[in-house]
């Protein structure tokens, strides 16, 4: 290959008249190709993250056959080519861990293939996060289709069992009321097909996320993966690449603070997943802007809680889609949004929101008469978590634990709480206030979704079905309950989580959101700390160890962050999270 002359991350490559087209187009004939085919223009690149090692993300692999035939159709060039996949469930410690490096492939393969846009295809949780801060560091015209969510299935005469239906069955197999028979067959029955989780999980609220800021079409993001909806989405994706590689629009131009602003309101109003701000925070550190705790929990005190929707909810993700999904959403509360910014088609959220019907108010409550008056996501700060919690309000057990003091019991990592959670000897009760540590990015690594700590088996029995919990680590999406997450700075980089001890009181007031220990001060800074396992010391996880930023920064690495972002380290200069946890490693 000469490389002369040629753009070598852009489409033109295949084009040129010279000894570097005749290449290209040569191996691509060699494929099968022909000659008319690979003079087609531009080039659209699809990033498929389908995998074995992901069942939610199979169904990518019939969809992107329906992508191709929209570019084609629109007269481009359709090149796939594949990322690492990475999946919540079949990940350890966590798809977290993974995210960013997800986001590098991501980004790489955009930025030095011989592509003019790229079509985005993620589904499971990380993915789509992964996908959008790679196209947005990467810089060429992105759109995306997510995988859609699994249809709802069937068990024993419930025909609505959806992914949120396994926590309380586990929990009642972990007090023996369900036999080896039934729990045999409940695994056959929960996941009907493959998809993502099929309630407003995380999965389902980054798709909401994708279709707000402008990178996946209006109205795609609660389509079932293996209904035709799904696949027309999935064709006029590919025939909008096409545009958007017209129009000329950056990822980064998509990721303004209106559209970020748009996106979270969509999630609060809906009941999403605590995820959502880290994965925001980092798409938004990508493009140069920081939202912070103090924004994010504005936005939610000002937006109503409006979705009646599992897991927060009653109805099913199927009939929010038959509602209108995202679109229905944001009509409801149009004079909170910033209208002029752009959808994947190139038009403003004003142009397509009007004339839109209204939805049925009991799956998408009015503003005038919402299902709270604010937000489901609750921001959080104090003495025990200066850089922020998250608390989800929908779908609570007992809303009276909003404002709650307790004694703390306190696990030290996931060995100590799987040894002693079920412990009948346990000092618990029903009062009691559970906290995890040593689960944070750095200290887990990666956060995992534990953080939904199980009720004690001996508490569970009595009839206990609603505590207060604290943790640094993350929960999964599809679940609920009253417990503060995202704890920063976490255990491992010496937060004040590492000084608790059990007995310690603690004050929850998710109203003011407030998370304070009730410790004399003195005393708790004069205590030894929590200490988590030393520092790896090769590979990804060396990498990951050193340069993983905390919660409030999105867990992104803080050398893949815009270098605009006030505070963002300089390579001489390494961040002083990055400081700070090897300092508390190595003592």
């Amino acid at each position: 290959m000469s490389q002369r002359g040629i753009a070598g991350s852009g489409g033109a490559l295949f084009s040129d008249p010279g000894q570097d087209g005749l290449m290209h187009r040569a191996f691509l004939r060699g494929g099968g190709a022909s000659a008319e085919e690979v003079r087609r223009t531009p080039v659209i690149g699809i990033a498929n993250s389908a995998s074995d090692l992901n069942p939610c993300n199979a169904g990518l692999r019939r969809l992107v056959q329906e992508v191709k035939r929209g570019v084609r159709e629109a007269g481009g060039l359709p090149l796939e080519f594949p990322t690492i996949s990475i999946s919540e469930p079949f990940t350890r410690p966590t798809s977290l861990y993974l995210r960013n490096l997800m986001s590098m492939d991501v980004e790489e393969m955009i930025s030095v293939s011989p592509i003019d846009g790229v079509v985005l295809l993620g589904g499971c949780d990380k993915t789509v996060p992964a996908q959008l801060m790679g196209a947005v560091s990467a810089g060429k015209p992105a759109v995306m289709v997510v995988a859609g969510p699994r249809p709802v299935s069937c068990h024993r005469g419930n025909s609505s069992i959806t992914v949120d239906d396994a926590w309380p069955f586990c929990d009642r197999r972990r007090v023996g009321e369900i036999d080896d028979a039934e729990w045999l067959e409940f695994e056959g029955n929960l996941n009907a097909d493959v998809g993502t989780c099929n309630v407003l999980g995380t999965a389902s609220t980054m798709a909401a996320i994708a279709e707000v800021l402008g990178f996946a079409l209006p109205g795609s993001a609660f389509a079932e993966s293996t209904s035709l909806e799904r696949r027309e989405i999935a064709y006029r994706t590919g025939i909008a690449a096409v545009a958007a590689v017209e129009r000329d629009v950056s990822p980064r131009e998509l990721v303004t603070p209106g559209s970020l602003e748009n996106a979270f309101r969509a999630v609060t109003a809906l009941g999403g997943s605590t995820n959502s701000v880290i994965h925001l925070e980092a798409i938004a550190g990508r493009a140069g802007h920081r939202i912070g705790i103090d924004r994010f929990e504005e936005w939610s005190r000002t937006t109503p809680y409006l979705a009646n929707v599992r897991p927060g909810g009653a109805h099913t993700l199927p009939e929010l889609e038959a509602a209108g999904g995202v679109p229905a959403t944001l009509g409801r509360f149009p004079e909170l949004l910033h209208l002029t910014e752009r959808t994947a088609l190139g038009t403003s959220w004003q142009t397509e929101l009007a004339g839109r019907p209204a939805p049925p108010e009991d799956i998408l409550a009015s503003a005038a008469a919402p299902r709270a008056p604010r937000g489901a996501l609750r921001m959080l700060r104090g003495n025990l978590a200066p850089g922020g919690a998250v608390l989800k309000a929908a779908g609570v057990g007992d809303p009276g634990l909003f404002t709650h003091r307790g004694r703390v019991v306190v696990f030290d990592g996931l060995d100590d709480l799987n040894a002693r959670i079920d412990d009948p000897d346990l000092n618990v009760d029903a009062q009691s206030i559970l906290v995890l540590r040593g689960l944070g990015p750095v200290g887990a690594p990666g956060m995992p979704e534990v953080g939904h700590i199980p009720i004690p088996a001996k508490l569970h029995r009595q009839g206990v079905t609603e505590m207060v919990r604290i943790s640094d680590a993350r929960m999964s999406g599809t679940s609920t309950g009253i417990v503060a997450l995202h704890v920063s700075p976490e255990a491992a980089v010496g937060g004040p989580l590492a000084y608790l001890r059990d007995g310690d009181e603690v004050f929850l007031d998710a109203e003011s959101g407030r998370l304070e220990h009730c410790v004399d001060p003195e005393e708790f800074a004069a205590r030894t700390p929590f200490r988590p396992a030393t520092a790896p010391l090769r590979g990804f996880a060396r990498l990951h160890h050193a340069h993983v930023l905390q919660a409030e920064d999105g867990c992104d690495f803080d050398f893949l962050r815009d270098p605009s972002i006030p505070g963002a380290p300089s390579a001489e200069e390494p961040s002083a999270h990055f400081q700070e946890a090897t300092r508390n490693v190595s003592e």
